[in-house]
């Protein structure tokens, strides 16, 4: 997974319990309400459906309000007053950013607003936090960025960047020829003694592995690597994949996420061809996109993509607004023998069948959203989260405080849990692939990779 941060805001290190209030309770809100409340947290949960709040009320340890998040007196009905934290992410922009510049006024500590214009985030001259908003989160930037990873890295999946590329997660099925079969951790170590990657997280069957030294490599495991620069290119070597490069790039969907992503791709000079069924905006879109060229037509439609040279793609991705559309349109381009497809999916549950389905990227924007958000709640100084796709595993990145356990101690002599594993360090900017004789510093940023059930263990240590 990828997540580009964007202006990073450090809360302080959580004490006691957050008292958080979420306006909200579509896929984001309410995953996001699961996630916290997994931890905790002392929830409430607004909507102005109440169907949305069913699920939440009778499933769910928090505190349900139906009502108009904008709506002042229901603020003060939510205490937003003693709020730690405020987070609004209804399906409108600008009622989000209402409720959070309410909230605010009404004393909430911090707040964090989802929007759908993008160029609020980038570097404009506008200044949001004039509303007292801290955060803004846009899924469908989270998402472009994403993608554009993925084809930056054609033989992988799972990635994602810590500190501009310093260190960078990488994920990859082991074919049954390659060198990694039945070797060890260790052994495998030796092939390349140089080494610039370190195995993290292992997919085996339906369990989810955190690799030791002596743990041994079988062919279809899928293997997510830590790396520093050029670790990718030794990858690639022990992988037994060669390296397609990816230069021709079939996208199907000229909402904000294709727009955006084929601006960016074509822009690097890469071939992007862009099928959008709506002539309204593939004209639009044709005017905007010099570097692109837009078709006219149903991406359904395996004629149409014929026609257009679907089997000469080296990558397809589908982006429109229907996911069941987005996954048999990438099964059909897979079909077609296209080395990478991607697919966006809407709905969270289908993110589960990831790497299941035969598509080699699903994208869920919400679920990017809702992890991203999630990072602000953590213990310690957190400052970046994801979660490995259809894996009981999570990555999150601390900052090391001067009066953390883990501080000028050498990873060896840690009392960490087995369920866990400290997956490289950041020092000065520079990413480092550590071993037990690493010692650790204050302001180090380090990543930690580990199961689902043991953040409460990890977190102690930050």
């Amino acid at each position: 997974m990828t997540i580009v941060q964007n202006e990073v805001y450090l809360f302080p290190r959580i004490i006691t319990t957050m008292n958080i209030i979420i306006a909200g309770s579509g896929e984001v809100g309410s995953h996001l309400a699961k996630l916290l409340s997994y931890e905790s947290q002392e929830i409430t949960l607004i909507d102005s459906n109440k169907e949305n709040l069913s699920f939440p009320n009778s499933h769910l340890d928090i505190k349900v309000i139906h009502g108009d998040c904008s709506s002042v007196s229901i603020l003060k009905n939510a205490e937003v007053s003693s709020a730690d934290l405020f987070i609004a992410v209804t399906e409108m922009q600008s009622v989000n950013l209402t409720s959070c510049f309410l909230a605010k006024q009404l004393g909430a500590k911090k707040t964090i607003a989802r929007i759908s214009n993008s160029e609020l985030i980038e570097k404009n001259g506008v200044d949001i936090s004039v509303l007292g908003i801290e955060e803004l989160i846009s899924p469908e930037t989270l998402a472009s960025d994403e993608i554009k990873l993925v084809i930056s890295q054609s033989v992988f999946n799972d990635a994602f960047e810590f500190e501009d590329g310093a260190l960078l997660t990488l994920g990859l099925k082991v074919h049954e020829s390659a060198p990694l079969v039945g070797k060890s951790v260790v052994e495998a170590a030796g092939i390349l003694p140089e080494m610039h990657f370190f195995p993290i997280a292992i997919k085996r069957e339906n369990e989810t592995i955190i690799p030791r030294g002596d743990t041994v490599f079988q062919a279809a495991d899928r293997i997510v690597f830590m790396t520093t620069p050029g670790g990718d290119e030794e990858l690639i070597k022990l992988s037994g994949k060669d390296n397609h490069e990816i230069k021709n790039i079939m996208i199907l969907g000229g909402g904000r996420i294709g727009r955006k992503v084929a601006k960016d791709l074509s822009e690097n000079d890469l071939n992007v061809k862009l099928v959008e069924s709506n002539k309204e905006k593939a004209q639009e879109l044709a005017d905007e996109l010099a570097d692109c060229l837009v078709i006219l037509g149903d991406g359904t439609n395996v004629e149409l993509l014929e026609d257009e040279d679907i089997d000469q793609m080296d990558a397809f991705i589908s982006v429109t607004g229907d996911s069941e559309t987005n996954i048999m349109s990438c099964l059909m381009a897979k079909s077609k023998g296209i080395t990478k497809t991607i697919a966006l999916v809407e709905n969270i549950d289908y993110y589960k069948l990831s790497q299941i389905s035969g598509i080699d990227t699903l994208i869920n924007k919400k679920l990017l959203a809702a992890n991203t958000i999630s990072k602000y709640v953590r213990s310690g100084e957190v400052v970046a989260i994801s979660q490995l796709s259809n894996m009981n595993a999570e990555l999150l990145e601390f900052i090391v405080r001067k009066d953390s356990k883990i501080c000028d101690k050498e990873i060896k002599e840690l009392d960490f849990p087995r369920s866990a594993i400290i997956s490289g360090v950041i020092r000065d900017g520079e990413g480092h692939i550590v071993l037990g004789d690493f010692k650790l510093l204050e302001n180090d940023r380090v990543v930690v990779c580990f199961l689902m059930d043991s953040i409460k263990k990890v977190e102690k240590f930050f």
